[in-house]
């Protein structure tokens, strides 16, 4: 990928969210960090990660239905080794959401012990939400309150504003919206975080998105594109695999392979998990 072209993508609720996060934080507990499963480090807003990594933290990786579940075991280590306690779940389970509680509320019990040695009565374990957009946040909120307290909806930027959510007189959180860097300088974090729904794929060519998810699938997922699209030979250009998959589907315009709706299709069932479990981003070994 061309590493040269930054990517801008920051509207202004962003940065007006990012300025009421690092007020709110004096008076938090720990952080709550959603990242996306399929690229833990695509889907990190570094900017926030340094605003916040004085307080204790919890990672969730979320979408893990969506990942490679191999790959998921890899990242909770990597992120253990660095000193951070991290989790994978699926936002639909209630058993992870359960998982998810106790070990915010564990973050929170030094400061609890603390105010009882004083003899004060223990203060609810305030945990701040961060999340790139569609990263699951609302969803999370809405699962632990039990309630429909964040609105929710499945495209990017959904979240406007921040708000208390008072799940019991012991926790609170305070949902945040999802907020991306103000620009990427490498381009691949950029179309990571478009095949995943996290960005708009609009700001990209499609060409370039599908081109580089067929070379990834090829390379890494070979069997799963193969048996989606029940392709006999995945060994040819990118071109001519796009075509076979039109036509594998029947999409047709004037007989010839109807290329832009392949790709529409491949775009759509990756986002969505529909070829398989995939994750974009490998562990590091040089860091």
């Amino acid at each position: 990928m061309n590493k040269a072209k930054q990517i801008h993508w920051f509207p202004g609720h962003m940065k007006k969210a990012q300025n009421e996060i690092e007020a709110k934080l004096k008076i938090v507990d720990c952080v709550i960090e959603l990242l996306d499963a399929r690229i833990p480090f695509s889907s990190r807003n570094k900017h926030l990660y340094k605003l916040t990594e004085h307080k204790s933290r919890l990672v969730v990786l979320t979408k893990c239905d969506l990942a490679d579940s191999k790959i998921t075991d890899l990242w909770v280590d990597f992120f253990e080794k660095e000193g951070v306690k991290a989790i994978f779940v699926n936002l639909n389970n209630q058993a992870d959401i359960k998982r998810i509680i106790n070990e915010a509320s564990n973050l929170g019990k030094a400061k609890q012990e603390k105010e009882i040695k004083r003899g004060m009565k223990p203060q609810p374990i305030r945990a701040m939400i961060i999340g790139i957009p569609n990263v699951g946040k609302s969803t999370l909120i809405n699962k632990i309150a039990n309630r429909k307290a964040a609105s929710v909806e499945n495209k990017p930027g959904h979240t406007k504003s921040q708000q208390w959510i008072k799940v019991s007189n012991q926790f609170e959180l305070l949902d945040t919206p999802g907020i991306l860097q103000s620009n990427y300088e490498d381009k691949e974090k950029a179309v990571n975080l478009a095949l995943t729904g996290s960005i708009n794929q609009n700001i990209l060519p499609k060409d370039d998105l599908v081109d580089f998810l067929l070379s990834f699938l090829k390379n890494y997922y070979p069997n799963l594109l193969s048996a989606r699209y029940k392709l006999s030979d995945i060994n040819k250009e990118n071109y001519e695999l796009l075509k076979d998959i039109a036509i594998s589907r029947g999409f047709l315009k004037k007989g010839e392979a109807d290329l832009d709706k392949a790709m529409d299709l491949l775009l759509h069932e990756f986002k969505n998990g529909i070829i398989g479990q995939c994750t974009l981003e490998r562990v590091p070994t040089n860091i």
